[in-house]
């Protein structure tokens, strides 16, 4: 059954248990005060006459009535039924006058019902059942000072067709409850349909993007409800997917581009190698280099792609006078060069230490790369309008300006080596890798004397300076 399919039919449960209940307590609260006014009706007619014989004269002659067949007759001729009630007389065990009011059943006709009324002798409330359902009555004997006959008043009150007007009044509850449950089941077929587009949306879309591999769908959902919520969460599960497919496949790219030279040169040389100790020798050195040069190309792929996954950076508080010193401290084995410390930020950073000292590395083995001996390379760190600048400096050749976007793209390698060694060109990837990790930039321009200066520039986030 279906999400849809199951909110309408708890929606109309639940519905349907309240009208239930509603009725019942209807049809029950309806009945309690039908046996009540019955009850009530009982009584009044009894009071009502208590007070004419009290008082009764007669008509013709305006003096006090003395015949109990008179008294009872003139009662009846004031005293009108209501709907569903009949009043009669008994005079001597014998049915004397009923109401002009034509009752649902003659009870004054059956001569056994009337016998056996007559034989009370103080006001009586009973039940019996008839032809058209139970009726209740009462039964008050009367008599007159002068007159040694014994009379009764009945008074009888249909109660059954009272109760069929309730029954009436219920069905047509039951009716209105039922149309209106077809109602609000329409409306809420409807409404649960419109409220869980975006989720048979969601669905959709995933089984397109299951069938296809289109990471590019999205969902676009307006409102700001839970089921908005839902799309904006599932649209940013696909950015994220399709971040992660594009990371995957610029690494197999990246990789399969890459290592198919070396692997090349390295079959090349196998292939052809002879049996001549010296050029098995000059094989296996060229062969070893090979293997280094993949070796450290697996490792920068494996960072680029590390970069764009979460958790790549460790934070912790970096002092930036201590970093810069200490990269310089450690570049200086990697050549003769005229080095030198520009500035440093008495102030601590929140980043990951590692990381920018491996891309503070890679700069400073670029600059090393394009300088010779008596080349200046200089480092330093700066607070500048809010950020945090790491500056690699040299007197090299420089960047030429046409060439200062592309070279931190991978495998991009820049003109004017001065060392031997051979890059794969990911260095500067990397730096740029580590520098949008932390959420800064990095730039080349050139420097002071010439030459090219490289900036990462990161931005403060929570800064304290040391006093």
């Amino acid at each position: 059954m279906s999400a849809r399919a199951r909110i309408v039919g708890w929606m109309l449960s639940v519905v349907g248990l309240a009208l239930s209940v509603a009725i019942f307590a209807t049809w029950w609260v309806l009945s309690a005060r039908l046996d009540n006014r019955i009850n009530l009706e009982l009584e009044n007619e009894y009071d009502k006459l208590k007070r004419y014989a009290a008082n009764a004269l007669d008509p013709s002659t305006g003096r006090t009535v003395t015949d109990v067949g008179d008294l009872l007759y003139n009662y009846l001729q004031v005293n009108t039924p209501d709907r569903w009630e009949t009043f009669f007389s008994i005079v001597d065990g014998r049915a004397h006058k009923m109401t002009f009011v034509t009752p649902p059943v003659p009870l004054d006709a059956d001569p056994r019902l009337v016998a056996e009324m007559a034989k009370a002798t103080r006001a009586v409330r009973k039940e019996m059942d008839t032809a058209r359902g139970e009726v209740q009555y009462a039964v008050f004997p009367v008599t007159v000072t002068g007159d040694p006959r014994t009379g009764h008043f009945v008074a009888a009150v249909f109660s059954d067709l009272h109760r069929d007007e309730i029954d009436d009044a219920v069905r047509t509850l039951i009716l209105a409850a039922a149309g209106a449950m077809a109602a609000a089941g329409g409306v809420g077929w409807f409404v649960a349909g419109r409220v869980l587009a975006p989720v048979r949306l969601v669905r959709q879309t995933a089984e397109q993007i299951s069938d296809s591999s289109d990471l590019t769908r999205r969902l676009d959902v307006p409102g700001n409800d839970d089921v908005a919520a839902l799309a904006a969460t599932f649209n940013h599960m696909l950015d994220r997917l399709e971040h992660a497919f594009v990371v995957q496949r610029h690494f197999m790219d990246d990789a399969g581009h890459e290592l198919r030279t070396p692997i090349t040169v390295i079959r090349g040389h196998l292939e052809l190698m002879g049996d001549d100790p010296d050029d098995r020798a000059e094989t296996l050195a060229l062969v070893t280099d090979e293997l280094d040069r993949m070796n450290r190309i697996v490792d920068d792929l494996l960072t680029l792609a590390k970069a764009e996954q979460p958790g790549f950076l460790n934070l912790d508080n970096v002092e930036l006078a201590d970093l810069t010193v200490s990269v310089v401290a450690k570049a200086r084995g990697l050549g003769e060069r005229k080095w030198r410390v520009d500035e440093v930020a008495e102030a601590r950073l929140p980043a990951d230490r590692q990381r920018l000292t491996q891309a503070m590395m890679q700069l400073l083995a670029n600059a090393v790369r394009h300088t010779t001996d008596d080349d200046l390379i200089a480092v330093g760190s700066a607070v500048r309008d809010g950020r945090v600048d790491l500056w690699v400096r040299d007197s090299g050749p420089g960047v030429p300006p046409a060439d200062r976007e592309r070279i931190f793209g991978r495998f991009v390698r820049g003109e004017g080596r001065t060392s031997a060694q051979e890059g794969a060109g990911l260095g500067l990837a990397i730096v740029k890798s580590i520098a949008q990790a932390h959420g800064g930039t990095v730039q080349v321009m050139d420097g002071p004397g010439g030459g090219a200066c490289f900036v990462i520039s990161l931005p403060l986030w929570e800064l304290w300076r040391l006093n």
